[in-house]
């Protein structure tokens, strides 16, 4: 994704509304999430700019000293999971730089923020929510600074989609125009809403879905992480998953080339992440992979 930035972004973009089904009763069976990532250079660009992360975040007790005989590390049960994708922009080196810098920046906050390890409601899940916030906002202002540091990487910027998960609650956190889709009982649905010119045209009435897909302005973004302007405006969702979800993230590289039914169908046919997401990459480049191409797939099953 080379297309300039606008850095604009409406009230309207911050949230999407959902429409996920009927929601399931109430369960306290735990869910285990079974995750694979995969990136790929697609057909046509010769270098890949597309960055992903799958981490667990884990409580620990270092004992340092006991006059008991116990193991010197202790870790909770409890499981943090974290997932990321990010595109840059802004060239090779420029785009590799932004989106290295940006999902390395945002782990390091975040392993810095203990809250993350329990389940939030009220106004704690509201702290955390600003926590996402401050983390994203310190992460843009570092790749900018970094762009001032080295003149050549001027303008370079990133998407930055991320989703955390602590049982059954699932926080998506977007910037730009990767996707995150959450697929439940053979049902693709689209959490995110695109951070570009075009979205905001279609969603104005201005252009139909058929011309928003073609428009030679559709990578024009108005929301990322880095760009030639401070600023940035996260959209946050916060989600149950049910047994047998199963949640996508991707860069553009992959919604472009594979629509959204063979993407539901490919995530419904293969009970394996590593399968469904091999798949997914593979049917990219067989369409023409004409951008880099990443995916993360994580599937929710009760233990």
């Amino acid at each position: 994704m080379i297309q300039p930035v606008v850095k604009a972004l409406s009230e309207s973009d911050r949230t999407t509304a959902l429409d996920l089904g009927p929601a399931a009763a109430p369960q306290t069976t735990p869910l285990i999430p079974r995750s694979f990532g995969k990136t790929d250079p697609g057909r046509v660009r010769p270098h890949n700019e597309d960055q992903f992360l799958i981490a667990t975040l884990a409580k620990a007790l270092h004992v340092q000293q006991t006059s008991l005989r116990q193991d010197q590390m202790h870790y909770s049960h409890e499981r943090g999971h974290l997932f990321v994708v990010a595109d840059g922009m802004g060239g090779h080196r420029g785009g590799a730089e932004a989106s290295a810098l940006a999902v390395g920046v945002m782990e390091r906050l975040l392993l810095d923020a203990c809250k993350w390890f329990f389940h939030l409601q009220g106004p704690e899940e509201n702290h955390v929510q600003a926590e996402f916030c401050n983390a994203l906002e310190q992460t843009d202002a570092r790749v900018i600074a970094e762009a001032r540091r080295q003149p050549q990487l001027w303008g370079m910027g990133t998407t930055l989609t991320m989703a955390y998960s602590l049982g059954r609650d699932l926080f998506v956190v977007h910037v730009g125009d990767s996707r995150g889709y959450l697929y439940r009982q053979g049902r693709l649905q689209q959490i995110t809403r695109d951070h570009t010119y075009v979205q905001e045209l279609l969603d104005r009435g201005h252009l139909s879905p058929r011309e928003a897909s073609c428009h030679q302005f559709r990578h024009v973004i108005t929301n990322v992480v880095g760009g030639t302007e401070q600023g940035v405006r996260p959209e946050i969702h916060k989600l149950t998953v049910q047994p047998g979800d199963v949640l996508l993230l991707c860069s553009d590289g992959l919604n472009e080339m594979v629509s959204d039914d063979d993407i539901a169908a490919t995530l419904g046919a293969a009970a394996e992440p590593q399968a469904a997401c091999e798949r997914l990459v593979e049917l990219a480049n067989e369409r023409g992979g004409k951008d880099n191409v990443t995916a993360v797939v994580v599937r929710y099953d009760a233990t």
